[in-house]
């Protein structure tokens, strides 16, 4: 029997059978096939109540890929009442846009007809093609349910928004994908009882396809159409099966999307907050993703001295030196150099006194009256100088010289007692006492 022959005993197919990947012919058809989205679909949650009441109002459905959001639309459409349309921010146009606006318009209008208008990555509007929909979705012409991967409050128009509830879903976890994909193996429109799988086998899937349930099923259709029967008919898929159809795992990492910032934010403050082994694994997802090396070296020069400054002076000269080095040696041996400079920086004592003392300064200079450089400071002489007159610092005991160097008495930078800064406070310390005993 071969392995997707249709069975004439086999229910009526879902949309979606046939020849169509595994994934569509396994979306889920009502609510209580949908896993893994229990905090907005669980009992007497507010999306699960409007949908089944079919009460539904203008809605924004945000998350990774895989997800289930487009599934969601889809399951929405088949219990809704309502015009049911569908479009993609691939495909339309402004033209084509305003085509199914006009007709959910003229249909409510002679018929009393709502209209669900479902635009799959709505994201890839443009603002103007978002400002198309806007009266409609004001005037009650459509119900606008807009799928998206990027983050609606920077990808959509804010009047859509505010006209929206946001809705996000989360990757599936792993015992999530394991249930779609047992669901697949037994399933008449997905494997049909035809192919098995190994426990073990099953949670390594779930695992390296980072909550994406269209990905998991892809690879064991994969694994399925690629391994040969056994003598019984049936394909058994051991881990080592799964793992050559899943070949190398794929993370979730877009990089002009949420992943990409909220990553590099996860590394920096691991680092910071003085975590080596938490920020040597933000440094390798992000270089198994395929970020670009020089922008993670950036990033460390700019902490060695925001987040540590003189607290370990040697910091930035190690940031500095590891950004040269990966520029010089390249990838993928790169990743040594950028893991010493993020382990010792990790590592380092810690102080923002540098960061801080030249904001404050900034604000001053921004904010304040700006002050005039002393006259015994200015360069070559002056008419009326007046009798100040310069002290070179290095005549001076201690090569310090007790004079007015700036006309406020405002502390900029403040040393921690953290590293060197240490060392660094007790000089001015001395330095300060030296002023006053000359007073």
């Amino acid at each position: 029997m071969d392995l997707f022959e249709e069975q004439s005993e086999a229910p009526k197919p879902r949309a979606g059978t046939g020849t169509a990947p595994l994934a569509a012919r396994m979306r889920p058809q009502v609510l209580d096939e949908i896993v893994g989205q229990g905090h907005i679909l669980g009992d007497e949650k507010l999306l699960r109540r409007a949908i089944e009441a079919d009460r539904i109002n203008s809605i924004i459905l945000y998350g990774p890929p895989g997800c289930g959001k487009t599934t969601l639309a889809e399951v929405i459409a088949t219990t809704t009442n309502r015009r049911f349309e569908r479009t993609s921010g691939v495909l339309a146009n402004v033209a084509i846009l305003r085509k199914l606006l006009e007709g959910a318009s003229h249909r409510k209008k002679m018929n009393e007809q709502e209209t669900i208008l479902f635009i799959d990555e709505i994201h890839r509007f443009n603002k103007a093609q978002q400002d198309v929909l806007l009266p409609y979705v004001e005037n009650g012409d459509i119900v606008l349910i807009g799928a998206t991967t990027h983050n609606p409050c920077f990808f959509i128009n804010t009047p859509l928004n505010s006209r929206s509830q946001i809705f996000q879903l989360n990757p599936l976890d792993e015992e999530s994908i394991v249930t779609v994909l047992r669901r697949a193996l037994d399933a008449p429109t997905g494997l049909n009882g035809l192919v098995s799988a190994s426990d073990d086998g099953l949670a390594h899937l779930a695992a390296v396809c980072e909550g994406d349930a269209r990905r998991a099923l892809n690879a064991l259709e994969i694994a399925a159409l690629t391994t040969p029967p056994q003598e019984n008919g049936i394909v058994h898929l051991t881990r080592h099966e799964i793992e050559e159809s899943v070949q190398k795992k794929a993370v979730n990492y877009d990089h002009d999307e949420d992943e990409h910032y909220d990553t590099i934010s996860a590394f920096i403050k691991s680092v910071r907050g003085s975590d080596p082994n938490a920020a040597v694994y933000w440094l390798a997802k992000m270089l198994y993703a395929g970020e670009d090396p020089r922008f993670i070296a950036r990033r460390l020069v700019i902490l060695a001295s925001e987040d540590i400054g003189n607290a370990d002076p040697r910091g930035l000269t190690l940031a500095v030196s590891a950004m040269q080095a990966v520029e010089f040696v390249g990838m993928p041996e790169g990743r040594i150099t950028l893991s010493q400079a993020t382990t010792y920086l990790a590592c380092a004592p810690k102080s923002n006194a540098a960061y801080l003392a030249v904001n404050a300064a900034l604000a001053d200079v921004e904010n304040g009256r700006t002050l005039l450089v002393p006259k015994h400071l200015q360069s070559g002489p002056k008419p009326d100088q007046g009798g100040a007159k310069y002290q070179y610092a290095h005549s001076g005991d201690g090569h310090f010289a007790d004079q007015e160097y700036v006309p406020t008495h405002k502390i900029y930078y403040a040393p921690t007692d953290q590293g060197y800064e240490a060392t660094l406070r007790k000089r001015i310390e001395h330095w300060d006492s030296l002023r006053k005993e000359k007073k």
